[in-house]
């Protein structure tokens, strides 16, 4: 066991007492909305800063959901964000597969993907893209224009130039053309940068709420991150929920509602997480690298 002096055993102690405090204050924020969302509203406005609720109730959870609006926005979200991270993922992929072949153009094509992470089109022609397309007021318009993320290409292009050109060489021996090649053996070798890339889209999409107001202009296609607006932005939770159908003797001080429809909106992405972690760490690391 190598023998470390008492400065470093310090140094360590020091970074651990540190990087606790920083974890603890990064904390505080979701256990105070946690703590707020399972609130009675006796206990919430006797209390200046609630961190442990005394006595549990479900009542802003009861009403969010009663309300069909907002279970209709997660049920969009939840499309938006399957369906948004599959084409991600496929078109993303196919691309940075191709750009890795002997193309004519090559180097143009790359250019033009460099030239849109600098200089974007903006807001206002954007627009009226999606507008002349026919997306305007359609989930679709979610999803395809923001089907290849220009940075996520490049990186995953490199990943693709990790892996060794024997490998191709050898399906296309045995007789495999392009697309089985990149089906049944790049994409399977693939699975830690997929992984990676799929949790940078999959939050993208399920925390994308400026798309959703400035292209859909029916409420009820809104996604939960624009309703979550309208609730905590202009605070106005029960007019943004629409009718309840969960009538309530005593309803919920707005407060606790705003924090509860947070909480729901938060959850999802930290339980999938975990789930893609290890990949994540090792798509970062490999992509990372230049072969």
């Amino acid at each position: 066991m190598l023998h470390r002096s008492w400065s470093d055993r310090l140094i360590d102690g020091i970074n651990i007492v540190l990087l606790g405090i920083i974890g603890l204050v990064m904390l505080l924020p979701f256990l105070y909305i946690f703590s707020v969302s399972f609130s009675s509203m006796k206990e919430y406005i006797s209390s200046d800063l609630l961190l442990w609720p005394k006595e549990w109730v479900l009542d802003a959870y009861q009403y969010i959901f009663g309300s069909s609006s907002f279970i209709r926005s997660l049920g969009v979200t939840v499309f938006v964000t399957v369906t948004g991270t599959a084409f991600n993922l496929l078109f993303t992929s196919a691309m940075a597969y191709g750009l890795t072949r002997r193309l004519v153009g090559q180097s143009f094509i790359l250019f033009l993907v460099l030239f849109t992470i600098l200089f974007s089109a903006g807001m206002i022609p954007s627009y009226l893209i999606v507008k002349e397309t026919g997306l305007l007021d359609s989930l679709w318009a979610l999803i395809i224009p923001a089907a290849i993320a220009p940075f996520n290409l490049i990186v995953m292009r490199q990943f693709f130039l990790n892996i060794p050109e024997e490998l191709n060489e050898a399906a296309f021996i045995d007789g495999a053309n392009e697309l089985q090649t990149f089906a049944r053996l790049i994409l399977p070798l693939s699975k830690p940068a997929l992984a990676t890339f799929c949790l940078f889209y999959a939050v993208g999409h399920w925390n994308n709420y400026f798309a959703g107001i400035l292209y859909l202009n029916d409420p009820t296609k809104w996604p939960i991150q624009v309703v979550l607006r309208q609730i905590v932005v202009l605070n106005d939770p029960v007019n943004s929920l629409g009718a309840v159908e969960m009538l309530m003797e005593n309803p919920p001080p707005p407060e606790t509602i705003q924090m509860a429809a947070i909480l729901v909106a938060t959850v999802p992405i930290l339980i999938v997480y975990p789930f893609l972690q290890k990949h994540f760490a090792k798509g970062v690391m490999i992509g990372s690298i230049k072969g």
